[in-house]
């Protein structure tokens, strides 16, 4: 499992935000996308409202609306923005406000807002353009606030999952060689997230957060997380099936669960007044 993180980045010569097949397949089960997927550590949640002017929020590529709950839990009011109406919907049906658009094309009507959040979903969003945006729908002083987990599956787990990537789709990203740590390949990424917004100029210096953190999975939470992952999204029943078969042999041979480490990263800025 080259980093298991949950959606991939892609290599420079294919943004991510130019991979709209990707994307966009995360809908295909929201249920369990949004049993499966975590939420964010409580402390970023109030370090955002903290260092927000006021209440409003955007949520982009708000998916199921896990992090737009917490943010309203947090006393704050949320607009999620969401390409894919599958997505939106049960968002709706959560209790979150949902607007169906990619964030560089959703209109705002007018409407601004104190912060603009976005959950494991920048790297989908053109980081200058995103930005951009992000300037123009926020209040003098609003801050931009985007974030993901970061984690590697224990090794034997991660080793039988690029194995079985290997035999069912060769050609996959997923069933390379070794890759480097999740950490690595975050924390480039989100230097690229901080160039973006040093580029729109609206912004003062992007501020970069960590949270460290450890959840519990039995094998079948693992197994429930796996196929909402970038990397299986796409895969025909039969082909999830034998990866899934063969990850699941693997967590049984660590004794049934394991305790993955997690990182959530943070890039924050705040609009010049």
């Amino acid at each position: 499992m080259p980093t298991m993180s949950q959606e991939q980045p892609q290599p420079p010569v294919n943004p991510p935000h130019k991979a709209r097949q990707m994307a966009e397949s995360f809908g295909i089960d929201p249920e369990r996308y949004d049993r499966a997927r975590l939420g964010y550590p409580d402390d970023l949640v109030r370090r955002i409202v903290a260092a927000s002017p006021g209440p409003d929020v955007v949520d982009v590529g708000c998916g199921t609306g896990i992090e737009a709950r917490q943010f309203l839990a947090a006393g704050c009011t949320v607009l999620g923005v969401e390409p894919d109406a599958r997505m939106a919907e049960f968002a709706r049906g959560t209790g979150v406000e949902v607007e169906v658009a990619t964030f560089e094309e959703w209109d705002a009507a007018g409407r601004t807002f104190d912060a603009v959040v976005a959950g494991q979903s920048w790297h989908w969003v053109d980081p200058v353009v995103g930005g951009a945006k992000a300037a123009q729908v926020l209040r003098p002083g609003g801050v931009l606030a985007v974030f993901a987990h970061a984690y590697d599956a224990p090794a034997p787990i991660a080793e039988a999952f690029t194995a079985a990537m290997r035999r069912v789709v060769p050609d996959s990203p997923f069933g390379g060689g070794p890759a480097r740590p999740a950490q690595e390949i975050y924390q480039r990424m989100f230097d690229t997230f901080g160039e973006g917004i040093r580029q729109v100029g609206a912004f003062g210096e992007p501020e970069q957060w960590r949270f460290d953190w450890e959840q519990h999975y039995t094998r079948d939470e693992w197994l429930d997380l796996l196929p909402t992952t970038g990397g299986l999204t796409r895969l025909a029943p039969d082909q999830l099936a034998e990866v899934l078969e063969a990850v699941g042999a693997a967590v049984d041979a660590v004794g049934g669960g394991f305790t993955m480490p997690y990182t959530t990263m943070a890039v924050v800025a705040s609009l010049k007044s």
